[in-house]
């Protein structure tokens, strides 16, 4: 019964990560949709029941705050999980001026992913 639970959306340009994600977050339960960078998901047109977006930061064309950025012109407000293997101040700024519910180091510790789509699920039901 996956297609009744929210949609978290993976984008990440790196193959082997949206695989690993997409196991992750399927074997608990969670209906995962990958896409491989910033242009696959502002093309798609099921970009709307996300219920979460997972972008990582560092990508080719349009990095994570760029397409968050566009995404919110575009009037999608679902809860965004930035992931980065760099957190600075700089970017976490940046971040919360975009209103991305997390921003996660990599490595992902633990269940830091899975509580915080958690997270930004409940707040945004």
């Amino acid at each position: 019964m996956l297609s009744k639970l929210p949609v978290i959306c993976v984008v990440d340009d790196d193959a082997a990560v949206r695989n690993a994600l997409k196991f992750a977050l399927e074997v608990e339960g969670l209906n995962v949709r990958l896409f491989d960078g910033a242009v696959s998901l502002l093309s798609d047109p099921a970009i709307l029941p996300c219920g979460c977006i997972v972008i990582d930061y560092r990508m080719p064309v349009i990095d994570g705050l760029e397409l968050i950025g566009v995404l919110r012109r575009r009037g999608i407000e679902a809860p965004v999980i930035l992931i980065t293997g760099r957190a600075n101040k700089e970017l976490r700024a940046q971040a919360q001026k975009l209103g991305v519910h997390c921003l996660l180091e990599k490595p992902l510790s633990d269940d830091a992913l899975l509580d915080s789509i958690r997270s930004a699920l409940a707040k945004a039901g």
